[in-house]
């Protein structure tokens, strides 16, 4: 029921500031919402975790007839990626409070909205409820870039939403096709889906389908071209957006559908998923290090990162999938901080290249001091969350062949060298004119970074509560592919 009702209040709380006057109040609702929300996600989170059942279904003869189940609830995965979802929310509307912004009523709205609709993706029990807020999802980000990004921000979305559009028509022929072959009466219910058998070469088309639309919104190598000018013409809120919680709904799609559905084509396809996950882990970190404007460096940074992840769930052993639920959580909330620190830097300088930087620790230790706990957090370092993830990431790689397991490696390696250099040129070196006037961390600012500081050295430190809430869907998910004895 809760999961219902925190659809149901964002959607109210968004068309009330569609509703409302501008004024200054605007983005404190927002904030009061979004924070009202997060109460309602770990509301369900305590009643998970107590076995209660979260859900709510309603179903009207009319939909009955099509085998459609407006169906919401929730499992282990489902429930990190909404607490996820509204954790990052607040701190998004509240991290663009010192930015002032045309019409922010439809700002704020639309990110509430695009709240909304992640929730519902997350939470959906029917496969065509999923597609419906899946597609929903792409029209507040689309106008939050096109409407408030930066240059040709309507050209760049523009692709951005025919690079989505693509993969969901091709997903969408998948799920009909596999709607037509559901048991009894047709269902979309997701466990009408899971008890469809197709022969293998149906696997193998239906496996493309699905690969290519959640490719697209990972990205994956090569479907990747729309993300880099996507990230960069994007408001900073949106970027956040985007990396820290959009991107996620492929790799939920991937571990939702792809793994169950097509277990023989994974055998059979899946060396090769990984393979170009890898080529975007290494190319990414290539591009990455020849960034000169921080933006696109988060950008390929986050690629890198989200292909090991890929890479982990194709290979489908325990470790990997549990390792990539893990990451999802981690670098939801690290390229968050990321975004952050540059939006900081910029409203300092009013420049985001890294070659005009320099010196800042010496103006702003404080800063330079939640810049760096960020940084460790990404590159992994023990005791951080990304430790924790990629560790398990890369043993379950190591199950499934040794060779791939050392090129993904190099995502650590390059993580590393690419990351400590960008800190090295902005926050020592000598003190540019860009950053002269460089001042520390307000109190605002460092209430937005200390649940980030909190996040990373909690999942870091004491994993134990995520991977306990995970383990269950991991080992549901192993046993209806059988792609490694249980």
């Amino acid at each position: 029921m809760l999961t219902g009702i925190l659809i149901i209040f964002l959607f109210i709380v968004s068309l009330l500031l569609f509703a409302l006057p501008n004024s200054k109040h605007i983005k404190t609702i927002a904030l009061l919402g979004s924070l009202a929300a997060f109460g309602i996600s770990i509301a369900m989170l305590f009643q998970f975790l107590n076995d209660c059942p979260c859900v709510l279904t309603f179903n009207p003869d009319i939909l009955q007839v099509l085998g459609i189940n407006f169906k919401l609830s929730i499992d282990g995965l489902s429930i990190l990626l909404i607490l996820l979802t509204t954790f990052l929310t607040p701190l998004i509307i509240f991290s663009s409070f010192e930015n002032k912004r045309e019409k922010p009523r439809a700002f704020y709205a639309l990110i509430l909205l695009m709240e909304m609709s992640l929730v519902g993706v997350f939470a959906a029990s029917d496969v065509l409820l999923f597609y419906i807020f899946y597609e929903l999802a792409l029209i507040p980000i689309y106008f939050i870039i096109a409407l408030w990004g930066g240059k040709d921000a309507k050209k760049i979305t523009l692709k951005f939403f025919i690079y989505t559009l693509i993969g969901s028509l091709l997903m969408l022929v998948a799920i009909l096709y596999v709607y037509s072959l559901t048991p009894g009466v047709h269902s979309f219910a997701f466990n009408s889906f899971y008890n469809v058998i197709l022969t293998g070469k149906a696997q193998s088309w239906v496996f493309l389908a699905f690969f290519i639309a959640f490719a697209i919104k990972i990205p994956i190598f090569p479907f990747h071209t729309w993300q880099p000018d996507t990230y960069s013409t994007a408001p900073t809120q949106g970027s956040m957006l985007l990396a820290g919680i959009m991107l996620k709904m492929g790799l939920y799609g991937l571990i939702r559908f792809v793994l169950p559905l097509c277990p023989v084509a994974m055998k059979d396809w899946g060396f090769y998923a990984i393979l170009l996950s890898i080529i975007g882990i290494i190319y990414s970190s290539l591009i990455a290090i020849k960034q000169n404007e921080m933006k696109r460096f988060i950008a390929y940074s986050s690629m890198a990162h989200v292909g090991l992840i890929a890479a982990g769930i194709f290979a489908g052993t325990f470790n990997s999938l549990e390792g990539s639920i893990i990451q999802m959580i981690s670098h939801g909330i690290n390229v968050f901080g990321l975004f952050f620190i540059y939006e900081i830097i910029v409203r300092r300088t009013n420049n985001g290249n890294i070659s005009s930087l320099g010196g800042i620790a010496s103006k702003a230790p404080i800063f330079a001091i939640f810049f760096m706990l960020i940084l460790l957090g990404n590159i992994a370092l023990p005791l951080t969350n990304s430790f924790v993830g990629e560790f398990l990431l890369m043993l379950g790689i190591f199950e499934y062949n040794a060779y791939l397991a050392f090129f993904a490696g190099f995502t650590i390696i390059l993580g590393a060298v690419y990351m400590l250099w960008m800190y090295q040129r902005v926050a020592y070196g000598e003190v540019k004119p860009a950053t002269e006037n460089f001042h520390d961390l307000t109190k605002q600012e460092i209430i937005i970074l200390i649940p980030i500081i909190i996040m990373i050295f909690w999942i870091g430190i004491y994993p134990s509560l995520f991977l306990k809430i995970a383990e269950p869907v991991v080992r549901n998910i192993i046993s209806m592919t059988n792609i490694i004895p249980n």
